[in-house]
């Protein structure tokens, strides 16, 4: 989606009283300077101008590049500018809910330029995570001064029978702090979930405005709403104001040839493997370059195997991936761990966190730990160049703040430039 599609209707989305309005997220700047030849600095700007009422958020992780540490510098201007950009709220979330990992910091200067924070109980299925987990996790994030917690399930694994148990442990463990609901429809149980966990004293729920709902998003804002007054709650939203936004998209989707969000089919097998939706499309795409499609099935399920022996991590970036990685060099090998990736070794290593690895089956951490390359890994540093620093590797005296992250980001040059030269954005016609 362009710039141009979201400006023309941002300012009516504003006036339907929503919570707050997920703009944007770290990995979108890459993305739309590699897919759309689009500066997210100037969507940030566009969009804030149009939407006075309703704060705009940002969701990320510790890091501003997927599958590294962004030093805290970077991370301290990084936030400074997103709120200076327009961004009010920030999502903020640990992959394995570890929150004394990086997380106080971040907190820190995210309050300091006036960003509201709301931090994410991420949510998973597995014997580990139960609810006195839920319960521990809570109680950690609450000590970290936020304004709310949110129950993340990315992969759409929560179920109704869940909700009973979990949400009273989180609300009665977070301190008074306002708590969310963001899932998705990926196993087609979300809209569901959403009803039980209001019922059960959830009051601010994740949506999208179809036809950008449903599939792999979030549920209907509209079929919630409906669904929500049923049970005898009253939505704080205005439902009229809605439609003319789903038919201005649904236009552009039809005219774009994109496809319509249609509700999911149930599907177990997403509990068994639990690989998110984007990891499942990215990995049957490069086992089709090495012409190994036709064993997707048994990369799944050694997905199962190296997630069980890695004591269970949540299946989210980066760590889905990680897993899916490692899984497909066990059966292009017919051996587990014969090779064994770089981030695999890291995160034996402890680089995300000395709880992850403290969890790995013994003797698969030996195994992973007695590499040459793990000797070699052991020894990297973590760098924490100043802006300075940075500043003088990839920018240079006459380069904003702005410009200067973006290329840190980005990474290649060329990519950058296309950015600067390409056309301004422009409002998509209104239909």
């Amino acid at each position: 989606m362009t710039t141009g599609m979201m400006l023309t209707v941002a300012s009516q989305i504003d006036r339907i009283g929503f919570k707050s309005m997920e703009l944007v997220g770290t990995s979108h700047f890459l993305k739309c300077a590699r897919e759309l030849r689009e500066n997210s600095w100037d969507r940030i700007r566009l969009i804030s101008k149009e939407v006075t009422k309703t704060p705009l958020t940002l969701m990320m992780q510790h890091s501003i590049r997927t599958f590294d540490f962004t030093p805290f510098p970077v991370l301290k201007l990084w936030l400074e500018r997103i709120a200076a950009n327009g961004i009010r709220r920030l999502q903020i979330m640990n992959a394995s809910n570890n929150m004394s990992f990086k997380l106080p910091e971040i907190v820190k200067f995210a309050k300091d330029v006036g960003l509201k924070v709301i931090v994410a109980l991420t949510y998973s299925y597995s014997p580990k995570h139960t609810d006195e987990y839920y319960a521990r996790v809570t109680q950690d994030a609450v000590k970290l001064n936020v304004d709310g917690l949110y129950l993340k399930g990315p992969g759409g694994l929560l179920t109704p029978e869940r909700i009973p148990t979990l949400i009273p442990v989180i609300l009665n463990n977070s301190k008074d702090l306002p708590v969310e609901l963001h899932s998705h429809c990926t196993t087609g149980l979300a809209p569901l979930c959403y009803i039980e966990a209001i019922r059960h004293g959830i009051r601010i729920v994740h949506t999208a405005i179809p036809p950008l709902a449903n599939g792999s998003s979030q549920p209907s804002a509209l079929n919630i709403a409906r669904n929500v007054r049923f049970s005898g709650y009253t939505p704080m939203i205005d439902e009229e104001a809605i439609q003319p936004i789903v038919n201005h998209f649904t236009y552009i989707a039809e005219r774009k040839g994109l496809p319509l969000g249609t509700p999911s089919e149930y599907n177990i097998y997403q509990y068994i493997h639990q690989v998110p939706g984007g990891v499942i499309s990215n990995l049957k795409h490069q086992l089709s370059l090495i012409r190994m499609e036709h064993r997707l099935e048994e990369v799944l399920e050694e997905t199962v195997q190296v997630r069980k022996g890695l004591g269970y991590p949540i299946m989210v970036t980066p760590f889905s991936q990680f897993v899916v990685s490692q899984a497909t060099l066990n059966v292009m090998s017919g051996e587990r761990y014969k090779q064994v990736s770089d981030e695999i070794i890291k995160y034996a290593l402890g680089f995300w966190g000395k709880e992850d690895s403290h969890v790995i089956d013994p003797n698969i951490k030996d195994r992973i730990l007695s590499l040459p390359r793990a000797k070699e890994l052991a020894d990297t540093e973590i760098p924490q160049p100043s802006i300075e620093e940075v500043r003088q590797k990839i920018g240079g005296p006459g380069v904003s703040d702005d410009e200067l992250l973006l290329r840190y980001m980005i990474k290649e040059e060329k990519e950058s430039r296309a950015l600067r030269e390409a056309d301004p954005i422009k409002a998509y016609p209104r239909h």
